[in-house]
């Protein structure tokens, strides 16, 4: 599969999330389009900007808010492919900050998009094998759901002559 991960991150969390997945994507062979959206936009991805999957990670800003250069790729995104059928988000934040608010722009991207894909939430930063374990679980589920989803259905025929059932 062809995936773009773009991200953000304030303090480094969310980019050390988005490195995690993105090793285990490579470790399946898929392609991956990398985008840091504090510093690059979606022409980054190169002149073709329709991928299989696209996995959006962001911290989470004042009151549970997404964080401006991930609102600026979202716009850039729908823009040059419309809201793709295949969006899975992931996401720092804490707990501190009130269980309304945590991770609140993981939700608010999912909503966005009406994504069937289950997100990530992780708090604050990835710590050691747990965490690790719970991105590359996640990030594999993922990947089964949005390489599922892709694969083309094989028709049944409904003959004996198959030439017929087509049809």
């Amino acid at each position: 599969m062809r995936i773009l991960i773009a991200y953000t991150s304030l303090s480094g969390n969310t980019r050390d999330v988005a490195r995690l997945v993105r090793a285990r994507c490579e470790e399946r062979l898929h392609h991956v389009s990398w985008i840091e959206t504090d510093i690059q936009g979606l022409d980054a991805a190169g002149p073709d900007p329709h991928h299989d999957l696209y996995v959006l990670g962001a911290w989470t800003d004042n009151g549970g808010r997404t964080p401006p250069e991930m609102k600026r790729f979202i716009v850039q995104l729908v823009e040059a492919v419309g809201k793709p059928p295949r969006v899975a988000v992931f996401g720092t934040g804490e707990t501190q900050w009130g269980e309304e608010y945590y991770c609140g722009a993981v939700r608010r991207i999912a909503a966005f998009f009406d994504t069937r894909l289950p997100t990530l939430e992780i708090e604050q930063m990835p710590h050691g094998d747990r965490d690790t374990r719970t991105i590359r679980r996640w990030t594999d589920e993922v990947l089964a759901i949005a390489g599922a989803a892709r694969a083309p259905t094989r028709r049944t025929p409904h003959h004996e002559d198959a030439a017929r059932a087509i049809s």
